[in-house]
């Protein structure tokens, strides 16, 4: 649970603390908001409507490989929230109004080792 929440405030605090100005785009009524880390690679793709959080924001790591989907509406957490490691779905964290409804962790599929 503890790494739900350190994502989740990761994703959060590195739109409000990327560095750098975001590349801004109008996508019909939102503003499409893409932050980059210092060696270029994508960290953030996210909308605003109204200056708010809305719409899907896809989080990346350095590497460039997705480490969360975030659904937000009128700067509320809403939707199912994925997680990913190495490309490989986590976890997802259902929100509705800002608050967890539920939370469903995946197990890697591996193969035993002789």
């Amino acid at each position: 649970m503890k790494k739900i929440i350190l994502i989740a405030l990761m994703m959060v605090s590195g739109v409000i603390f990327a560095k750098g100005e975001p590349q801004l785009e109008a996508v019909g009524q939102l503003v499409k908001a893409t932050y980059y880390y210092d060696n270029g690679n994508v960290q953030q793709v996210g909308f605003f409507k109204d200056g708010k959080l809305d719409g899907q924001w896809t989080s990346y790591s350095e590497n460039g490989t997705i480490q969360a989907i975030a659904e937000y509406s009128n700067g509320v957490k809403s939707g199912v929230w994925k997680y990913f490691d190495n490309s490989i779905a986590t976890k997802e964290v259902s929100y509705s109004n800002n608050e967890i409804v539920s939370v469903t962790n995946f197990k890697p599929n591996f193969v035993a080792g002789n």
